[in-house]
């Protein structure tokens, strides 16, 4: 990667603090120990990542005057020399406000040598949404599992036959390979046994494949334990204990369905008043984004062995909702996900199990694996008036992270009136819509330097002026949200 310190600086500010990819220290006092610790993590993160020394995150990440800037980039230098392998660093100088930072670019350590790890003790660590964290050695298996391409899905899994099948669901799922007509695997539709065996869910010798037990399977848990959907929903508030917490089990369908109607209990609502009068209940999330979200969790979470007792983990606070499942991306980068439209997969003979399993509460496919499911969850989250989903790749952990915005009701008059006279509370919802009325069509990021405000404010401005019926969103999935005023 490659950053200016002018990028660096907006994306830090539009986060509010530190992100995956970049970290600041002031460094007023020389280099500190937990720099350790992050030149790990940033070279185990993929695409690495960019320390910065000399800006106060708590002062605005304004600059804080180094005294030595040779001496700190000398002791950077050494820094990286303590790891195995060596991290590899481009060190520049620069400036913000007329006085010296340094920015130093932690390329990603080789996946061949991962994980990067400290040599005196052999620790290791790695990035999350929330800071840096040490890898237990089975979480570094991981790391070393990742060195070869995934094939575990397809795996025989001891002690199964088709009597751990599910008759109901095996039936969907060859009638769903029926009604796509006799070419491909549809030749193989009136021979059950050849059927199950050329689609991935049965090996030569009769066994299981982990793909066909988790997909099928009358409860696949019995075979594999923590295949499983760990929920809970827990307040922002610290030391409160998670209440509704449950393991979700059964095979991937019964898994899915059961954390939706989960989700449907325990997340909150808006009385929304809808355009002729009426009152309606509406999510805190969309249920088909969530839908999509949760599918990906369960068909591309890592199948080896490290990862084994690992369950994917979902978790619902009041202001937004967290889903993690062992294994990074495979075969694509964060930054393309949503944009491009491509079907790289983890687990691919799960993917193809899947494609044709059905849900055991409405017999819709469980994914379409065309690779439209992300835009289909931003195109959602946008209509709903809430930021877009976040997205956190560890390398071994894959995290989304949905956040609330407050939403107001309508019940505004059409835009008519000056936003002077209908915006009297100082608020910044003036001065955006102001300036999306001298110029339609802007996006978030345009409004905000437009408009001087912090993007994160400015995006929150447009959702409640959404929810008033003032403005309205025209994007295309996978492309960047435009906005114009409601009459418009």
């Amino acid at each position: 990667m490659s950053m200016e310190i002018d990028e660096v600086l907006a994306t830090l500010r539009r986060a509010g603090g530190d992100t995956t990819m970049i970290e600041v220290k002031s460094a007023a006092g020389g280099l500190p120990d937990s720099l350790t610790s992050t030149l790990s993590a940033l070279s185990n993160l993929p695409g690495g990542g960019v320390v910065v020394l000399g800006l106060d995150e708590k002062a605005g990440f304004r600059p804080v005057g180094l005294a030595d800037p040779q001496a700190l980039k000398q002791g950077l230098g050494s820094r990286a020399r303590v790891f195995t392998p060596p991290v590899r660093l481009d060190i520049s100088d620069t400036q913000v406000e007329g006085k010296p930072v340094i920015l130093a670019e932690v390329a990603e350590c080789d996946p061949s040598a991962k994980p990067c790890r400290v040599t005196s003790t052999g620790k290791a660590f790695l990035r999350s949404y929330d800071g840096d964290f040490e890898l237990s050695a089975l979480e570094q298996q991981g790391f070393l599992a990742a060195r070869t391409a995934p094939h575990h899905d397809r795996q025989p899994v001891a002690g199964t036959c088709v009597n751990d099948l599910d008759g109901e669901l095996v039936a969907a799922w060859r009638d769903s390979i029926a009604s796509r007509g006799r070419q491909g695997l549809g030749r193989f539709v009136d021979d059950l046994p050849g059927l199950l065996r050329r689609g991935g869910v049965v090996t030569p010798d009769g066994e299981l494949t982990v793909a066909g037990l988790l997909t099928l399977g009358i409860y696949p848990q019995q075979y594999l334990p923590r295949m499983v959907i760990q929920v809970a929903a827990v307040t922002d508030r610290p030391g409160e204990r998670a209440r509704n917490a449950q393991a979700i089990d059964g095979p991937i369908p019964a898994m899915l369905d059961a954390t939706l109607e989960w989700l449907r209990v325990n997340m909150g609502s808006t009385t929304r008043e809808t355009s002729d009068g009426r009152v309606r209940e509406v999510p805190d999330y969309p249920i088909v984004a969530l839908r999509e979200l949760v599918a990906n969790a369960l068909i591309h979470r890592d199948l080896t062995a490290w990862a084994a007792g690992q369950a994917i983990e979902i978790r619902l606070t009041g202001s937004k909702l967290v889903i993690a499942n062992p294994g990074g991306l495979y075969g694509i980068t964060v930054d393309r996900l949503g944009r491009d439209h491509i079907t790289s997969a983890r687990n691919p003979t799960l993917v193809g199990v899947c494609q044709d399993a059905r849900s055991m509460s409405g017999g819709e496919r469980i994914i379409e694996a065309l690779a439209t499911g992300l835009s289909v969850v931003a195109k959602e989250l946008d209509q709903a008036g809430l930021p877009p989903a976040r997205y956190f790749d560890a390398g071994i952990r894959f995290t989304v992270m949905l956040t609330r915005s407050p939403i107001l009701a309508p019940a505004a008059p059409p835009v008519e009136l000056s936003p002077a006279r209908q915006f009297r509370d100082g608020s910044n919802r003036a001065v955006v819509i102001e300036a999306i009325l001298k110029q339609p069509g802007q996006t978030v990021a345009q409004v905000a330097q437009a408009t001087g405000l912090p993007i994160p404010q400015t995006r929150r401005a447009i959702t409640e002026l959404r929810a008033r019926s003032l403005l309205r969103a025209d994007n295309d999935p996978g492309k960047t949200s435009r906005y114009y005023p409601a009459n418009q």
